[in-house]
């Protein structure tokens, strides 16, 4: 246990790093297209954008928590929590956005072997790969464990065949983590692997979505004859439905904390609502009563919503795994976030359903997909149904 004073002794330290290693042009919200997230085909849309995700990387901060010998810095619960704070403080963006530090990398540090732990971990944590994920398929969404994509064995090799579906930027990254069926004569959840596959593999092929919003964030990815090497299968032959669970909380964990950021960089409730509607001329205040409440209770579900993260974040960093709870957290990511966008859009009237034209700011415009996007929060990373059920009988334990 860190004693108060070496905290914030760690904090001076962090806050002069901060200070000299990040750009200036690096301390101010990121745009979608000016996210970093590293890979083989690596963007930048400027130099210091590359330059800070090298410094943060050398430095072990893209990872804060993972040990040192796998990229990371080593650090605990609370220092991490620090160089958080700090890095907020100064308006700082995040040097790397990946799946593969956020979901992948805690998975393969518990059930990886040391050769993974060292080629993968290490180069996630330095921005090298960028990472998608192959849970669902045509057959199975939300029922993911009638999933039909398979693995055979063939010497040192698995020979992959199916398809995947609303795999995320499949179409730009390098490799990807998949759920694959390696017994079809098992029960459905013990005939499971878990496997890592190079995305420039011979007979992987990727297709876009086009999705409501125009934009095409999730893809088709299809598997002809893909030999994988042996020892990309990660933890127990068959015993995959572990890992993928182990996956899936931290995935839902971090789609509630994706939600609250997307809330603190974004304009407040309020300030919309004085612009697009103004207070009232001698009250000072907006006169509709009924949006004043609307809008106090999103921001005060929002600040619950932090706290119970900011509990569970304090759990992790005393060495507790993510559990049933991360179920909770994304149901009620999913909900604050659509109820804000819809709120968003409420108080920008006519000017939130813009969709093209020069009567519409680029703001608007992004406004108005935003909310439309949102609605998929209630499919990804397991149905909102799939969330009720998990918390009524792993949480409430309730009768079937």
């Amino acid at each position: 246990m860190i004693d108060r004073d070496e905290l914030e002794c760690f904090r001076g330290e962090v806050r002069a790093w901060l200070e000299e290693n990040c750009p200036k042009s690096m301390r101010s919200p990121a745009r979608e297209d000016e996210d970093v997230w590293g890979g083989r085909r690596a963007t930048f849309p400027s130099g210091d954008a590359k330059s800070w995700l090298e410094r943060a990387a050398a430095k072990g901060f893209t990872a804060p928590t993972w040990p040192k010998a796998y990229g990371g810095a080593g650090l605990s619960g609370d220092e991490a929590r620090i160089l958080e704070e700090e890095r907020v403080r100064i308006g700082a963006r995040v040097p790397l956005k990946s799946l593969g530090i956020w979901m992948l990398g805690p998975v393969l540090l518990r059930f990886g072997t040391e050769a993974q732990k060292v080629q993968h971990v290490t180069g996630i944590a330095r921005g090298e790969i960028r990472w998608c994920q192959g849970y669902s398929e045509p057959g199975a969404g939300s029922d993911l464990a009638s999933l039909s994509m398979r693995a055979e064995r063939d010497g040192d090799s698995y020979v992959v065949n199916g398809q995947k579906v609303w795999t995320s930027h499949a179409d730009k990254a390098d490799w990807i983590f998949c759920l694959v069926r390696t017994d079809a004569k098992a029960p459905k959840h013990e005939g499971i692997s878990f496997l890592l596959i190079d995305m420039a593999t011979k007979g992987v092929s990727v297709k876009p979505i086009t999705l409501l919003s125009g934009a095409s964030p999730f893809c088709e990815t299809f598997f002809e004859d893909v030999r994988v090497p042996a020892e990309n299968l990660v933890g127990p032959l068959n015993g995959g439905w572990t890992v993928a669970k182990a996956l899936l909380d931290h995935e839902r964990s971090l789609i509630s904390q994706i939600r609250d950021a997307a809330a603190a960089n974004e304009e407040s409730l309020e300030s919309l609502a004085r612009r697009y509607i103004g207070l009232g001329a001698e009250s000072g205040i907006l006169n509709d009563p009924s949006l004043r409440d609307r809008i106090t209770q999103a921001n005060m579900d929002l600040l619950c919503n932090k706290l119970t993260m900011r509990r569970s974040s304090e759990a992790r960093a005393a060495g507790l795994p993510p559990g049933n709870e991360t179920s909770m957290f994304k149901l009620y990511g999913t909900e604050l976030n659509k109820r804000r966008r819809e709120l968003m859009v409420l108080i920008a009237g006519f000017q939130g359903l813009g969709w093209e034209g020069d009567s519409f700011s680029r703001e608007e415009l992004t406004r108005t997909r935003d909310w439309l996007r949102s609605r998929a929060n209630s499919i990804e990373g397991g149905s909102t149904e799939i969330q009720l059920n998990i918390i009524a009988k792993r949480v409430l334990g309730l009768p079937d």
